[in-house]
């Protein structure tokens, strides 16, 4: 039985679209009046067993109330006087700080602040086990992965890489392009593309981190999706309040992974998927 959603606004045209709506109050509260009560980075390095490879994890967060926003930076990047900056600080600054992550991090305090991962918000519940950082990671991977409208066979890309949801699209018989800032191989020694914009014609579907939010390549690979019809599926610790907001604009799901985030916690966890509905279909 699915549950019924209120009526949520309209899917937002752009980025850009989303801020000026977000200041103009059409899903709230005035960000002006609304100040940042904690801000703080969480910093974690990680080698699953029995992976040859490791990684590391930087992401800012800011708390409104009990909403907490997130954007993940490359490690090291953020001055430690961001984080100074924001505590006390009213949203509407902060969306247009310097720093573009603390600009996505204030939007998806924001978002989720108004418009909570609730069913009635749209999200769909899906449970993490309790246990090892590498079954969690396989199982979120696996509510990521059947995500992707694709059919054996299809060539996916694959834009922020994270071993567990290759190894979740293998397991569906689906082929990637993995596509990554950083380069490198993945676990099986497949080389990492650093291009993800010049892979988009080759590919039938996109999986993409929200990590796109921070670094601004999001919208040119909404706009490709939306002009061409390719599902585009966001897997998000970054802006996990701000990518439902363009279901139906390019994006055709999303998984939402807010803080704290699976890699925190050994006990069990949820996350919360997104799909875009039908065309004339009730909100």
């Amino acid at each position: 039985m699915t549950t019924p959603t209120t009526h949520l606004p309209a899917p937002a045209a752009s980025y850009d679209d989303l801020v000026d709506r977000v200041l103009g109050g059409d899903f709230g509260p005035d960000p002006r009046t609304q100040r940042v009560a904690v801000a703080f980075s969480t910093r974690q390095a990680v080698r699953h067993e029995s992976r040859g490879g490791g990684y590391r994890n930087e992401v800012l967060s800011l708390r409104l109330a009990a909403a907490v926003g997130s954007c993940a930076v490359e490690p090291g990047e953020l001055p430690d006087a961001a984080i100074e900056d924001c505590v006390g600080a009213d949203l509407a600054r902060l969306l247009g700080h310097e720093l573009r992550p603390v600009r996505v991090a204030a939007l998806d305090t924001y978002l989720m602040h108004v418009l909570p991962h609730t069913p009635a918000n749209g999200a769909r519940s899906w449970s993490l086990p309790a246990g090892s950082s590498l079954r969690k990671s396989r199982a979120r991977a696996r509510a990521v992965a059947g995500l992707v409208d694709a059919a054996p066979g299809a060539r996916v890309l694959v834009v922020g890489v994270v071993n567990s949801l290759l190894e979740a699209l293998r397991a569906r018989g689906l082929s990637y392009v993995p596509c990554d800032l950083k380069g490198g191989t993945t676990e099986w020694g497949e080389p990492v593309r650093t291009d993800a914009l010049a892979e988009l014609a080759y590919c039938d579907a996109v999986l993409a981190s929200g990590m796109t939010l921070g670094n601004g390549s999001f919208e040119p690979l909404r706009a490709h999706a939306l002009r061409h019809g390719k599902p585009l599926v966001m897997f998000a610790q970054t802006g996990s309040a701000v990518l439902p907001r363009f279901l139906g604009s390019g994006v055709s799901a999303v998984c939402a992974e807010p803080y704290p985030f699976f890699w925190l916690d050994g006990g069990p966890g949820t996350v919360h998927r997104y799909r875009a509905q039908a065309p004339g279909a009730a909100r």
